[in-house]
């Protein structure tokens, strides 16, 4: 068995010498340029990110290139179990799948207690949990956090993601708004009321006191702005 074991790592190092020789792609070359690439792009992720990128099957016999390119399949993210493309443009182009692993180590924003629909979040709502993750998401800074409001309902210790927040609405449906129409060296004001929701920026309905319906930006303070 143990002579059999040596007799294929003959054959192994037999076949990478010839592949050498006849101007076949070396592994080594692929995996520097996914590792390159997986560490560009991932530099700007939150915490710190460690990754593997798993040996290239030693059957896998590729003509020689020069021009590799490296990106990431129709959907594909850096996180977790994932695969990148490595790509030879020259004439005789090849592509071949190479999977990594990447993992993010980082300290989450989590919520210090149960929190109910529509709740304004504060500092004393938040705590830090240190955390190894596979998965994207998470919010790692306060500022993010502090100032907007539930999407739902949340318990305590629950990791909090964009997703699930919203900015403050600026209006209120039924409201009494100003209206501000601007024009090329005209302002005209009006008053109405709002007919829906809408954080600042963000597009609402106004009905204005003569019953017209109109779209407008939500601004600060009652304020809709139309152009």
């Amino acid at each position: 068995m143990h002579a059999m074991k040596n007799l294929l790592l003959a054959g192994f190092l037999l076949l990478q010498s010839v592949a050498a020789a006849t101007g076949m792609q070396d592994h080594a070359l692929i995996k520097d340029a996914v590792t390159t690439f997986v560490q560009q792009q991932t530099a700007d992720l939150p915490g710190k990110v460690s990754f593997e990128v798993d040996e290239i099957d030693r059957r896998i016999a590729l003509p020689e290139c020069r021009k590799l390119k490296v990106l990431l399949p129709a959907g594909g993210k850096l996180v977790g179990k994932t695969a990148v493309v490595v790509r030879c443009n020259e004439a005789r182009g090849w592509s071949i799948s190479v999977p990594v692993q990447i993992r993010v180590s980082a300290s989450l924003i989590i919520s210090a207690r149960a929190l109910p629909l529509g709740h304004t979040m504060s500092e004393d709502d938040l705590a830090t949990q240190a955390t190894e993750t596979t998965q994207s998401g998470g919010i790692t800074d306060t500022k993010q956090v502090v100032g907007k409001v539930l999407r739902h309902g949340i318990t305590a210790g629950q990791v909090l993601r964009e997703e699930m927040l919203r900015p403050p609405y600026s209006i209120v449906q039924g409201q009494a708004v100003q209206i501000i129409v601007r024009g090329k060296g005209f302002n005209i004001r009006n008053e109405g009321v709002a007919l829906s929701n809408a954080s600042e920026g963000q597009t609402v309905q106004v009905r204005t006191s003569s019953g017209r319906l109109l779209g407008g930006i939500a601004g600060e303070s009652g304020v809709v702005e139309i152009r």
